[in-house]
């Protein structure tokens, strides 16, 4: 099996000598070349043919994200984005991931000796992740989104469910062709995203500003209302509640489950505990098997829930893994998840076994 080609595009000597390092204790990634800037990173590109570019940001002469947009236009190719986690970072990150970037790193500090092995462990996952990941082509992406119909057709009740999504890598882009589809009167959306701390708030911010209904990053006791999306706060794990017949979000600091916080499966299992019925899971793009057996539960507890397809997921990881274990209902690419999830809100598709997306539905 041939090793993964890494090129890492970095000002500084130091990151790019301490990335090096870290892809370098993977037996699979081989580093083939570095590069101080994008233009010296176009040349090497060209003689190298790396499979991955680990980029930074703030370069000398191009910055990291006009070197990404012209890449994608012209040479597609998994990236690698290393940020900064600071507000100014995270709305560069979210920027790359528009373009088409597959993930991020935190950018490492000068002296990181001591965190080598941990940094190790994420970038060499997320690169052999990204090796591995879809790239949609940049001309194929809907320049405005495909607005669904006003929900006030929806029959009596309809309105007080809840619909729960999970995802991870390739989420952020998902997530923004899913929500941009709702009106602004659809049902209660509650959202975990794997981002880190300050990401997230970013995130939310960014969505709001384009998707008719609204968008805030989730504070403890926000309640579930229609026309509002709640997104969990990085580095925090959120749950559904009862509240009279209504339900509110709990915010806490838990622990993480299989390494992540927040985790789509302690919010899944939370739905399934407190809306049984009504709920509409949703398990998108991402890496690993979070969610996997929460989307079950709530399917268990009666609730409608949909995987997206692989043919539309960057990373088929966790979309599989509850395709596998019986927890979706319905598999449906990414242009037709909010149709779908909407018609299951307003009970015009009949429940089913596990289906493709050719799922009848009414006009």
């Amino acid at each position: 099996m041939s090793k993964i080609r890494v090129l890492v595009i970095d000002d500084s000597a130091v990151v790019r000598q301490v990335l090096s390092e870290a892809l370098a204790m993977d037996p699979m990634i081989e580093v083939v070349g570095t590069a101080q800037d994008p233009y010296v990173a176009r040349d090497k590109i060209m003689q190298l043919n790396p499979d991955v570019l680990t980029l930074d940001v703030e370069m000398p002469r191009m910055d990291g994200l006009t070197f990404l947009e012209k890449l994608m236009k012209s040479r597609p190719m998994p990236v690698i984005m290393v940020s900064t986690l600071t507000e100014k970072g995270a709305a560069e990150t979210l920027r790359a991931l528009e373009l088409g970037a597959i993930d991020y790193v935190e950018k490492p500090k000068s002296d990181v000796r001591e965190l080598l092995p941990k940094l190790s462990a994420e970038i060499t996952a997320k690169v052999r992740v990204a090796s591995k990941a879809r790239l949609a082509p940049r001309a194929a992406l809907p320049t405005a989104p495909q607005r669904v119909a006003s929900s006030q057709n929806l029959r009596i009740g309809a309105l007080d469910q809840i619909v729960c999504v999970g995802a991870s890598t390739g989420g952020t882009e998902a997530l923004r062709t899913f929500l941009t589809s709702f009106p602004a009167d659809a049902p209660a959306v509650v959202v975990v995203q794997h981002m880190p701390e300050r990401f997230t708030r970013a995130f939310a911010e960014r969505l709001d500003g384009i998707c008719d209904v609204r968008v805030k990053e989730a504070a403890d006791g926000d309640r579930c209302i229609a026309g509002r999306v709640l997104i969990a706060p990085g580095n925090y794990h959120m749950k559904l509640v009862r509240d009279g017949a209504g339900a509110v979000v709990r915010i806490n600091g838990d622990p993480p489950v299989n390494h992540h916080r927040p985790s789509v499966n302690v919010m899944f299992h939370s739905c399934a505990e407190v809306l049984g019925r009504r709920a509409v899971g949703v398990i998108m793009t991402g890496m690993g098997d979070d969610g996997a057996e929460g989307l079950l539960a709530m399917r268990r507890a009666g609730a409608r829930t949909i995987a997206q397809d692989e043919a539309t997921s960057v990373v088929f990881g966790m979309p599989r893994v509850a395709i596998e274990k019986g927890a979706a209902e319905h598999i449906v690419p990414l242009d037709r998840m909010a149709r779908v999830t909407l018609d299951l809100v307003a009970g015009n598709l009949a429940a089913s076994g596990q289906t493709t997306s050719n799922v009848p539905h009414k006009a």
